[in-house]
């Protein structure tokens, strides 16, 4: 029994280093297109928050407030769904993926569409990272956060041939 449990703790931390790797990857990738686009660079979607920006006269406009937009893509509502997660963490570093998940479903995102990993593993440690998703539009928004994660990330990345957004066994969204 005891081998049984190694083997799967090994196994969650294979899951977990892969997952981290893919979605460093699937970020590397995105700045490296984003690098090849001809025209104007934007910049990077994976910050928590926008830098403010200092101005000596007042704005005429102010800046546009994140919203989701039902009818757009997961591209367009990747800032929505940072500043939700982006408040979670101001509120609570610590927060569970649980915390994660309800704040995008008050958001608006639907909870059918959403997977988290556990934020313990077998062995009743914190987990190094958790990762949550929506599929959104036929792709799927993904966020990592975690002591391995070193920050808020995420992107948007393609449904995989499972019909989800995160490999592995993930928690059930049952609350």
């Amino acid at each position: 029994m005891r081998q049984d449990q190694s083997s799967s703790v090994q196994w969650r931390a294979r899951r977990s280093r892969l997952t981290v790797a893919m979605v460093g990857a699937a970020l590397l990738l995105g700045v490296t297109m984003t690098g090849c686009a001809g025209g104007v660079a934007e910049p990077p979607a994976t910050s928590a928050a926008p830098a403010p920006v200092v101005s000596a006269e007042p704005s005429a406009t102010p800046a546009p407030v994140a919203t989701l937009l039902p009818e757009g893509s997961a591209g367009e509502n990747l800032a929505y769904f940072n500043v939700l997660a982006a408040a979670v963490t101001k509120a609570n570093p610590a927060a569970d993926g649980r915390a994660y998940i309800d704040a995008l479903v008050a958001g608006g995102f639907d909870r059918a569409a959403m997977e988290v990993t556990f934020d313990r593993t077998q062995a009743n440690l914190v987990a190094d990272s958790v990762q949550f998703s929506v599929r959104f539009a036929e792709e799927c928004l993904i966020g990592q956060i975690g002591p391995a994660s070193d920050g808020f990330h995420s992107v948007v990345a393609p449904i995989l041939s499972t019909g989800l957004c995160l490999v592995g066994v993930t928690r059930q969204i049952d609350w």
